[in-house]
């Protein structure tokens, strides 16, 4: 796949056709192989919670054809320790993400763009800077960490507010860790994919960009 660095119209472009072939491609996928495909994202996530024992960590709600499952937060509240805190995303009307507690599959409520959010206290948007791992979405990723979303820039705003110390993993189905992505320069890249066939891989930090919100590398146990 080429490079893409010449001008934000460009690059916008390149994102856009790229969306449209990756989230056909999810669409084509069929039940039986989708929730194959959750299991063993939710197997590896299991075993990376359970080895890192994160105080506080961030998920989110899968929909549709994304990886992991719609049960997913279950899942992860599940493998944390049993004083532990998993927050997730709560869409702003100006796209950014504040933050919830999770507190139970009853507690979710149903959102614009097909979303499901928690229904618990607010806790802002900087509540991300105080998890310890940081799980997004993402159609795709690149080989040195560079994230293509939805397009709504709701994520980079929250990764750009995550420390160094933090572990940033997207989740993604075989096929979506890619040679290169369209990249412009808010884009922020993660230090780590989940896939069903290569579970847990880190990955190198673009030169030149930031990993999070400060330079640095985390190792994984």
């Amino acid at each position: 796949m080429p490079e893409f660095s010449d001008g934000a119209d460009v690059a916008h472009e390149a994102k856009r056709d790229l969306r449209v072939t990756l989230l056909a491609h999810r669409r084509s996928l069929s039940a039986a192989r989708r929730a194959e495909a959750a299991a063993r994202v939710q197997a590896e996530l299991v075993s990376l919670v359970r080895r890192l024992r994160p105080a506080r960590m961030t998920g989110y709600v899968p929909v549709g054809s994304e990886p992991g499952g719609g049960e997913l937060p279950e899942v992860l509240r599940s493998a944390l320790p049993p004083e532990a805190e998993l927050l997730l995303p709560v869409l702003r009307d100006d796209l950014d993400l504040d933050w919830a507690a999770y507190a139970g599959a009853a507690s979710l409520r149903a959102a614009g763009r097909g979303l499901r959010e928690p229904t618990g206290p607010r806790l802002g948007r900087s509540a991300v800077a105080t998890a310890e791992l940081v799980i997004v979405p993402a159609l795709a990723v690149d080989h040195r960490g560079r994230r293509l979303g939805r397009g709504g820039g709701s994520y980079d705003r929250a990764l750009a507010r995550v420390p160094a110390a933090a572990l940033t993993v997207a989740l993604l189905h075989d096929g979506e860790l890619v040679d290169a992505v369209p990249a412009q320069p808010h884009d922020r890249p993660v230090r780590a994919v989940i896939t069903p066939a290569g579970r847990l891989r880190t990955l190198p930090v673009v030169p030149g960009v930031e990993p999070n919100a400060s330079a640095g590398r985390t190792r994984v146990p």
